[in-house]
């Protein structure tokens, strides 16, 4: 290299653009690969809590409660759902994951009080009887859908989009549909699945109002019904999903997680979280349902300030599926020559389409699944999920709030002005919001 014409990389082609473009040239195909979108983008971070001084009363934490509870599904549902912790697991498949990250997942939501949901492919065994409260997703593929399973669930959540892939469905390669996944699915053993990306029995709100009377019927209205949605035309969606009669909606951003999909879907499809989650709530303040239709946010959760944070923007509870995951073990520093072989190294795998999981988690290999026994798995989750609900007690006490749903915009500022504009909350040391 010359020191006086020093070597400077394309903008518009740097080294990763590039070896894209060889790739695709060589093999003529997309490339899929899981777990979430790895560009940055604003998130929680962006935000900071100004906590108690003189004018706010903070709660001592050793001598004052500070609450945790959340009560979802209290539209219409007989038998709402209570929650000991606004901390829930989001859905994630048999045949994404294990039996044993299954029922490890179930064990440890069980343990806090709180609800696992399925995710598609339909309901295990070792799942229903693990956890206490499970939420049964009906998906568009309608794989493992039966009354039977729809009866014994404790919420149903009607998926419409993810975060990850707004407008597509899901991808199962065939080295993990086992004889046993296969037959839950109905499905050729051995051969790559792809999902539907829309329902086959409804085309909008005014169908779909009547998918969920059929299951409100079917249920004799006892449990709740979310309805999920993937985070692009959030106010629209959100207001057409009140109108459908959900009793909860669930929110996921596009930092959520998937087991298989494009990449292009994961990096340059949907909006970030943050400004979903803020323009769910307006939408729901606007028809006078806020906390009346609860609201769950997925996608990017990771720490309990973010949970917080979800909290005062509006947000009843969050749900988390890849923090769960790397609490189990994902990406965890071991059996690095099994990260080695797929090409990759703990930190930086987003391999779990292959069924070749190194720590035992997205696989149905039963070598690599017996690297996750489901007791040693929940021990790990339980004291994540704690840690996370003391960091938002600590925060909302800090703030002077008895309870974690008494979290509110007023506690927070913003760090940049994408932030502020995008959250609505005035950057730090001034009264301004960008764009009000």
């Amino acid at each position: 290299m010359n020191k006086q014409n020093p070597l400077r990389p394309s903008a518009t082609f740097p080294l990763d653009v590039l070896a894209e473009i060889h790739r695709s040239a060589e093999q003529g195909v997309y490339e899929i690969r899981g777990f979430g979108a790895k560009r940055s983008l604003p998130n929680f971070d962006d935000l900071l809590f100004l906590g108690a001084s003189m004018s706010r009363y903070p709660l001592e934490g050793y001598r004052e409660k500070c609450a945790t509870n959340v009560t979802l599904g209290t539209r219409f549902a007989k038998k709402p759902i209570e929650l000991k912790i606004p901390i829930t697991i989001a859905g994630m498949s048999f045949g994404a994951l294990g039996a044993n990250a299954k029922e490890a997942l179930g064990r440890a939501a069980t343990a806090m009080g709180t609800s696992t949901t399925t995710g598609d492919g339909g309901m295990t065994e070792e799942e229903r009887q693990s956890s206490k409260t499970l939420v049964y997703q009906i998906l568009p593929s309608r794989y493992g859908l039966n009354p039977d399973d729809v009866r014994r669930a404790d919420a149903l959540e009607i998926v419409v989009g993810q975060g990850a892939k707004p407008g597509g469905g899901g991808m199962l390669l065939g080295h993990k549909i086992t004889q046993r996944v296969a037959q839950m699915r109905d499905l050729p053993e051995g051969i790559d699945q792809r999902s539907a990306c829309r329902h086959p029995d409804w085309t909008g709100p005014d169908d779909l109002q009547i998918k969920i009377q059929e299951l409100r019927e079917i249920t004799d209205w006892q449990i709740p019904i979310y309805i999920k949605i993937g985070a692009t035309r959030v106010g629209y969606d959100v207001a057409l999903s009140v109108k459908a009669g959900a009793d909860v909606i669930v929110l996921d951003g596009m930092q959520g997680g998937t087991a298989a999909t494009q990449n292009v879907f994961i990096e340059q499809v949907g909006i970030p979280t943050l400004p979903a989650l803020r323009m769910a709530v307006d939408a729901l303040k606007e028809l006078g349902m806020h906390r009346k239709v609860q609201l769950i946010v997925s996608g990017g959760i990771r720490t309990g300030s973010d949970v917080a944070k979800a909290l005062a923007m509006g947000a009843d509870a969050v749900s988390i599926g890849s923090a769960a995951m790397v609490a189990l073990g994902c990406n965890k520093p071991v059996y690095l020559e099994d990260y080695q072989a797929l090409g990759t190294e703990p930190g930086y795998c987003h391999h779990c389409h292959t069924g070749r999981c190194p720590v035992g988690i997205t696989t149905q290999d039963p070598d690599l699944e017996a690297r996750l026994p489901p007791k040693a798995g929940a021990r790990l989750l339980r004291n994540y999920l704690t840690t996370l609900t003391l960091e938002v007690q600590t925060l909302a006490r800090a703030c002077g709030k008895s309870h974690v749903l008494n979290l509110e915009p007023e506690d927070m500022v913003a760090l940049t002005i994408e932030a502020a504009a995008m959250a609505r909350i005035p950057l730090a040391g001034t009264d301004w919001i960008p764009g009000t």
